[in-house]
């Protein structure tokens, strides 16, 4: 595209963000087994006993997780826009994203519901099989942009993110040279005036504050992961904003602890924190969206760090870099099959006479091995199942030539 031409730009994956969205989805295992455990949100499955001491550790999580996720995927719009053109793009995430968002959907996000009616419910014995369709029974709702899709029993659950990333890719693919052009045109005011880093706190600020926090969207406003996108798209691989970035960690992490501990109040002793019109809870919607920002940019100046390796020593981290690569290309598939089969084993163990700790480390060890175990011999290792899941499919190996003999030398002609 025309607008990076001259530009620095990162060359390659960015190993340390796989690496990273792959933590995201697997720490999302614990994330949605806390919930079974917080008496203030509405899970599928809950635990008799609850301890409001999750609510303030998943804190930490929702201010950058996910935000995270959606500013790693701008970065990798960018890089596919350049080799596809925005056509392209729009017709690979179609592929990518669509397939499996269709597929979790109607295969995968009845059952949560069928078990929070069960477990809501002991008298409810409504087979399976029959609840399905009434589940796929829906009508338009184009109030709900994206979600346009509703019924009694019918949600996309934890598949919002892939709904939200693929309806913002398709926004993006329009209008992709244009923002690049402008995020190019930044860089060097970016380079005069640094503390304009932080200047994408205050549309996110705005976001949260005004249009109000979403808590079926792990507490942010949808439309602040559009801006958290189109950041990652505009200037995430460039080498002049990376080494910014860098230099800003240390004081782009103590803002954003400040912020987020001075929504502590709003959160704790605030009457509707995510929606009410007060002087308070604007404040701290908006103190939230800022502070997501700062730990978003701290996070990507730290693990942004050059490698010193020395010629000719033993790489020591090979091993990591495979599992890393492993993990990175399984961070779809994992994110679309985790959700139920924490449900399914939230469901079966809630009712045990067993500590609180125990149960959850129970829902979480068997949650992480079926979906790997799914993941390695159900997903990965067919054309098929890798298509439904949004992977490409497995490169072929490349044939070997075995080496050829000399033949016997010819004496020369006389």
């Amino acid at each position: 595209m025309g607008a990076d031409t001259g530009r620095p730009a990162g060359t390659g994956r960015r190993g340390e963000l796989d690496a990273l969205r792959a933590f995201v989805v697997l720490g999302l295992v614990f994330f949605h087994t806390a919930l079974v455990f917080s008496p203030d949100d509405d899970f599928y499955v809950k635990n008799p006993q609850t301890t409001g001491a999750v609510t303030v550790l998943a804190g930490f999580g929702v201010v950058w997780a996910m935000p995270m996720l959606f500013l790693v995927a701008g970065l990798g719009a960018r890089h596919s826009i350049r080799r596809r053109g925005a056509a392209g793009f729009a017709r690979e995430r179609l592929l990518r994203l669509g397939v499996p968002l269709v597929f979790g959907t109607v295969v995968l996000c009845p059952l949560p519901q069928w078990l929070r009616l069960r477990a809501a419910d002991p008298g409810y014995d409504e087979p399976y099989g029959r609840f399905w369709p009434r589940f796929l029974t829906v009508r338009p709702d184009l109030a709900d942009f994206p979600f346009v899709l509703e019924g009694d029993h019918f949600e996309t659950g934890h598949l919002w993110f892939v709904v939200l990333l693929l309806a913002f890719c398709l926004l993006l693919a329009p209008v992709a040279g244009p923002l690049a052009s402008a995020a190019g045109h930044m860089v060097p005011a970016l380079g005069r005036h640094p503390v304009l880093l932080l200047l994408p706190a205050l549309p996110l600020a705005a976001v949260n504050a005004l249009l109000g926090m979403e808590e079926g969207f792990a507490g942010w406003n949808r439309w602040a992961y559009l801006l958290f996108l189109l950041y990652g798209f505009g200037l995430g691989d460039d080498e002049r904003v990376r080494a910014l970035t860098r230099r800003a960690v240390v004081s782009a992490g103590v803002l954003g602890l400040l912020l987020f501990a001075a929504t502590a109040p709003g959160f704790v002793a605030g009457n509707d924190p995510f929606t009410a019109w007060t002087p308070f809870a604007l404040f701290t919607r908006a103190a939230f969206g800022a502070a997501g920002w700062c730990w978003v940019l701290a996070l990507l100046g730290l693990l942004d760090r050059p490698r010193n390796g020395t010629s000719g020593a033993p790489d020591t981290t090979a091993g990591a870099r495979r599992y890393g690569r492993y993990l990175a290309l399984a961070a779809l598939p994992l994110y679309v099959l985790h959700q139920p089969v924490v449900v399914a084993f939230a469901y079966g163990v809630v009712g045990w006479s067993a500590p609180m700790a125990v149960k959850y480390v129970v829902i979480v060890a068997a949650s992480l091995a079926v979906i790997l175990a799914v993941y390695e011999y159900g997903v990965r290792r067919t054309r098929l199942t890798r298509f439904l899941f949004g992977m490409r499919p497995q490169p072929r190996p490349r044939p070997t030539t075995a080496p050829t003999r000399p033949g016997p030398t010819r004496p020369p002609a006389s």
